[in-house]
């Protein structure tokens, strides 16, 4: 009997000493047929514990954290019709996006103005009349003005060519696809125009409408 209850115990001792997990406290030590819990495979936005994949350069390997060209987040309108490059830019001048919002909320009007001095300002100024930091009357860094973006200039061009300006960029300015969504671009432009006098886009008719739905399917394979 005694031999027996001794035996009992060093094999409950042994089970509790191997069901012990680490110092971390999350390693559940064994585990009876686990099945598939514990996954081998690589989760999504898992952080990567093998040092030496940390280096992509080492590994000739680059990523910059972009989706690839004309992919669309789930629940994200279509992206934008037009193609990149000067033809796109011109085709904008009558063209009205499907995806522009007919107006925006209060909210979005406040969000916008914030963008924009986030991206915006510093070329375009917070009066948007080109004089920015970077610019500063012919002061700043920047060896030449940027647009005023309440000239007649600005102000005839249509919604779709500023949107691919954003989008695609022109002359010195760059695109900024990769840090304002392509809602909010609509509600930096739509800011833009109520800080233009209001005025309206130039091309809002429905033979404009008719254009974009009817004129760019062979184009939207090629767009962001």
């Amino acid at each position: 009997m005694k031999k027996l209850l001794l035996l009992t115990g060093i094999i409950a001792g042994a089970l509790a000493f191997t069901g012990c997990g680490g110092a971390h406290g999350n390693d559940p030590g064994r585990a009876y047929m686990p099945d598939m819990y514990y996954s081998r495979a690589y989760e999504s936005y898992g952080y990567n514990n093998m040092p030496e994949d940390h280096d992509l350069s080492k590994h000739k390997a680059s990523y910059n954290g972009m989706p690839v060209p004309g992919t669309m987040a789930r629940g994200d309108a279509y992206h934008f019709e037009l193609p990149e490059g000067d033809s796109g830019y011109a085709r904008a001048a009558s063209f009205v996006s499907l995806t522009q919002p007919r107006s925006i909320s209060p909210a979005q009007r406040k969000e916008a103005e914030r963008l924009y001095l986030i991206n915006c300002g510093i070329c375009h100024g917070t009066a948007l009349d080109g004089n920015g930091p970077l610019w500063k009357g012919g002061d700043g860094p920047y060896p030449a003005a940027p647009r005023n973006l309440t000239d007649d200039y600005t102000k005839k061009l249509s919604d779709a060519q500023l949107y691919h300006v954003i989008t695609y960029g022109k002359g010195q300015m760059g695109s900024y696809a990769s840090q304002v969504h392509p809602d909010q671009r609509w509600w930096i432009i739509n800011y833009i125009r109520s800080k233009q006098g209001g005025g309206a886009p130039a091309a809002t008719d429905s033979s404009a409408a008719a254009t974009a739905a009817t004129g760019t399917a062979a184009d939207s394979s090629k767009t962001r």
